[in-house]
């Protein structure tokens, strides 16, 4: 007994000084140290998740950081895929969409993606309590998985490739504000034409 105890420290301590962590627990590292964070549903689960596990990470989230992630739009759908018992119980995968921007200074965009988590659950009909329950936390274990996604696409970020996604953005603004000037230009140097005179008799 005793020595498969010190095994098992042994293990654990092995496996922790490999930087092996256990899913949802300890912080991840981020370049990006300040970031402002904002959603359509401002108070909703999963931006409240990712606030704290941002804050836990060492990230300082205010209004006004020099870098914003916008949580765009999050949409949840239900896909029933067998039925199981003479219809008693139910299969169904649930697919969670996550559509964010991190915007930059003059409020461009510099990246514009999404994330998509899907989790498989039964619904049996004869225990409609354990069932919503089950429900419930398979929601709730989805919206932990987006918010580790968010969390791996942000730790792959650095200061250089924002700066680099800042001027590319920059560029693209500047592009767009010079070819509506040239056309608002042209326009204004385009002789009118003056309305046809109708000979009257």
């Amino acid at each position: 007994m005793i020595k498969r105890n010190l095994l098992v420290m042994g293990l654990a301590v092995l496996l922790s000084a490999c930087g092996f962590q256990l899913r949802g627990t300890g912080t991840a590292e981020l370049a990006i140290k300040e970031l402002d964070l904002s959603a359509r549903n401002a108070y909703g689960e999963t931006v409240t998740l990712m606030r704290q596990v941002l804050e836990s990470s060492g990230v300082k989230v205010y209004a006004g950081a020099p870098y914003k992630l916008v949580f765009t739009d999050e949409q949840e759908s239900l896909r029933t895929l067998s039925y199981v018992g003479g219809g008693q119980s139910a299969e169904y995968e649930l697919t969670n969409v996550l559509n964010y921007q991190i915007v930059g200074h003059n409020s461009l965009s510099l990246l514009d993606d999404k994330l998509q988590v899907q989790k498989v659950y039964m619904h049996a009909g004869n225990n409609l309590a354990g069932s919503d329950q089950e429900a419930a936390e398979v929601r709730k274990e989805m919206r932990r998985d987006l918010v580790q996604r968010m969390m791996l696409r942000l730790q792959q970020l650095t200061p250089a490739q924002l700066d680099q996604m800042q001027q590319n953005a920059d560029a693209r603004a500047k592009a767009e504000a010079d070819a509506l000037e040239a056309a608002r230009k042209a326009e204004a140097n385009t002789p009118r034409q003056s309305p046809i005179q109708v000979p009257t008799e």
